[in-house]
């Protein structure tokens, strides 16, 4: 899959220095961070960057998170093989194809649309088969292919979004920078009954935009 051969040393050196001394012990999830070749993800100018332990601009005022922020998120979902994900905000569509790597199916939505037809270009060209990138406003979800077993968000949000609770299966788990300055990444578990919020890490992500401003 890797297109430059000459960044696998470089991804696998991130990996073992910047993921697994963190807790990330979630085989699937180094495996497929050790498998994606996140260059690739990123715009040839800012690609010597690519493995560094910190986010990369992918333009349009956005960036490609952190890896560490990209594993932690992902072994918070507790994911199988059999799962259906709801991913907010595509951006350069590397967190997608992580999961990709990990469930049988991935929704990804991209309220901007030139990175949502760059980056599921990428990702067709790259072979995803199980990922559907869409452009539209994240805040309501993609009802139509719900409920997912798991939904991760990679923008900040100053609350839940309703739709998103509502789109999860009862099971399911749910992971979301919350705040505006100050941000906190929570994991959302929905019961039969019930709603459970942990806050696990202080984040700092870029703000949803589109119908949560509204709110």
């Amino acid at each position: 899959m890797d297109a430059d051969s000459g960044y696998t040393g470089q991804r696998l050196r991130m990996v073992e220095t910047q993921i697994v001394p963190r807790d990330i012990s979630d085989e699937q999830v180094l495996r497929a961070m050790r498998q994606v070749p996140r260059h690739l993800f990123i715009p040839v100018e800012y690609r010597g960057g690519a493995y560094a332990d910190g986010p990369q601009p992918i333009g349009n005022d956005q960036t490609i998170s952190q890896p560490y922020i990209v594993a932690i998120m992902t072994q918070l979902l507790t994911l199988n093989r059999g799962n259906k994900v709801l991913e907010i905000g595509t951006g350069s569509g590397y967190q997608a194809a992580i999961l990709g790597e990990i469930v049988d199916s991935v929704f990804s939505i991209e309220i901007i649309p030139a990175l949502a037809k760059r980056s599921g270009f990428l990702l067709d060209s790259l072979k995803y088969k199980n990922i559907e990138v869409k452009c539209g406003d994240g805040y309501l979800g993609w009802p139509e292919k719900g409920p997912f077993d798991a939904i991760i968000v990679t923008a900040a949000a100053p609350k839940i979004p309703q739709p998103l609770i509502e789109q999860l299966r009862p099971g399911g788990r749910m992971v979301i920078p919350v705040g505006d300055y100050y941000q906190e990444l929570v994991l959302i578990t929905k019961s039969k009954d019930d709603i459970i919020k942990e806050s696990i890490i202080p984040v700092r992500f870029v703000p949803m935009t589109g119908e949560i401003q509204k709110k």
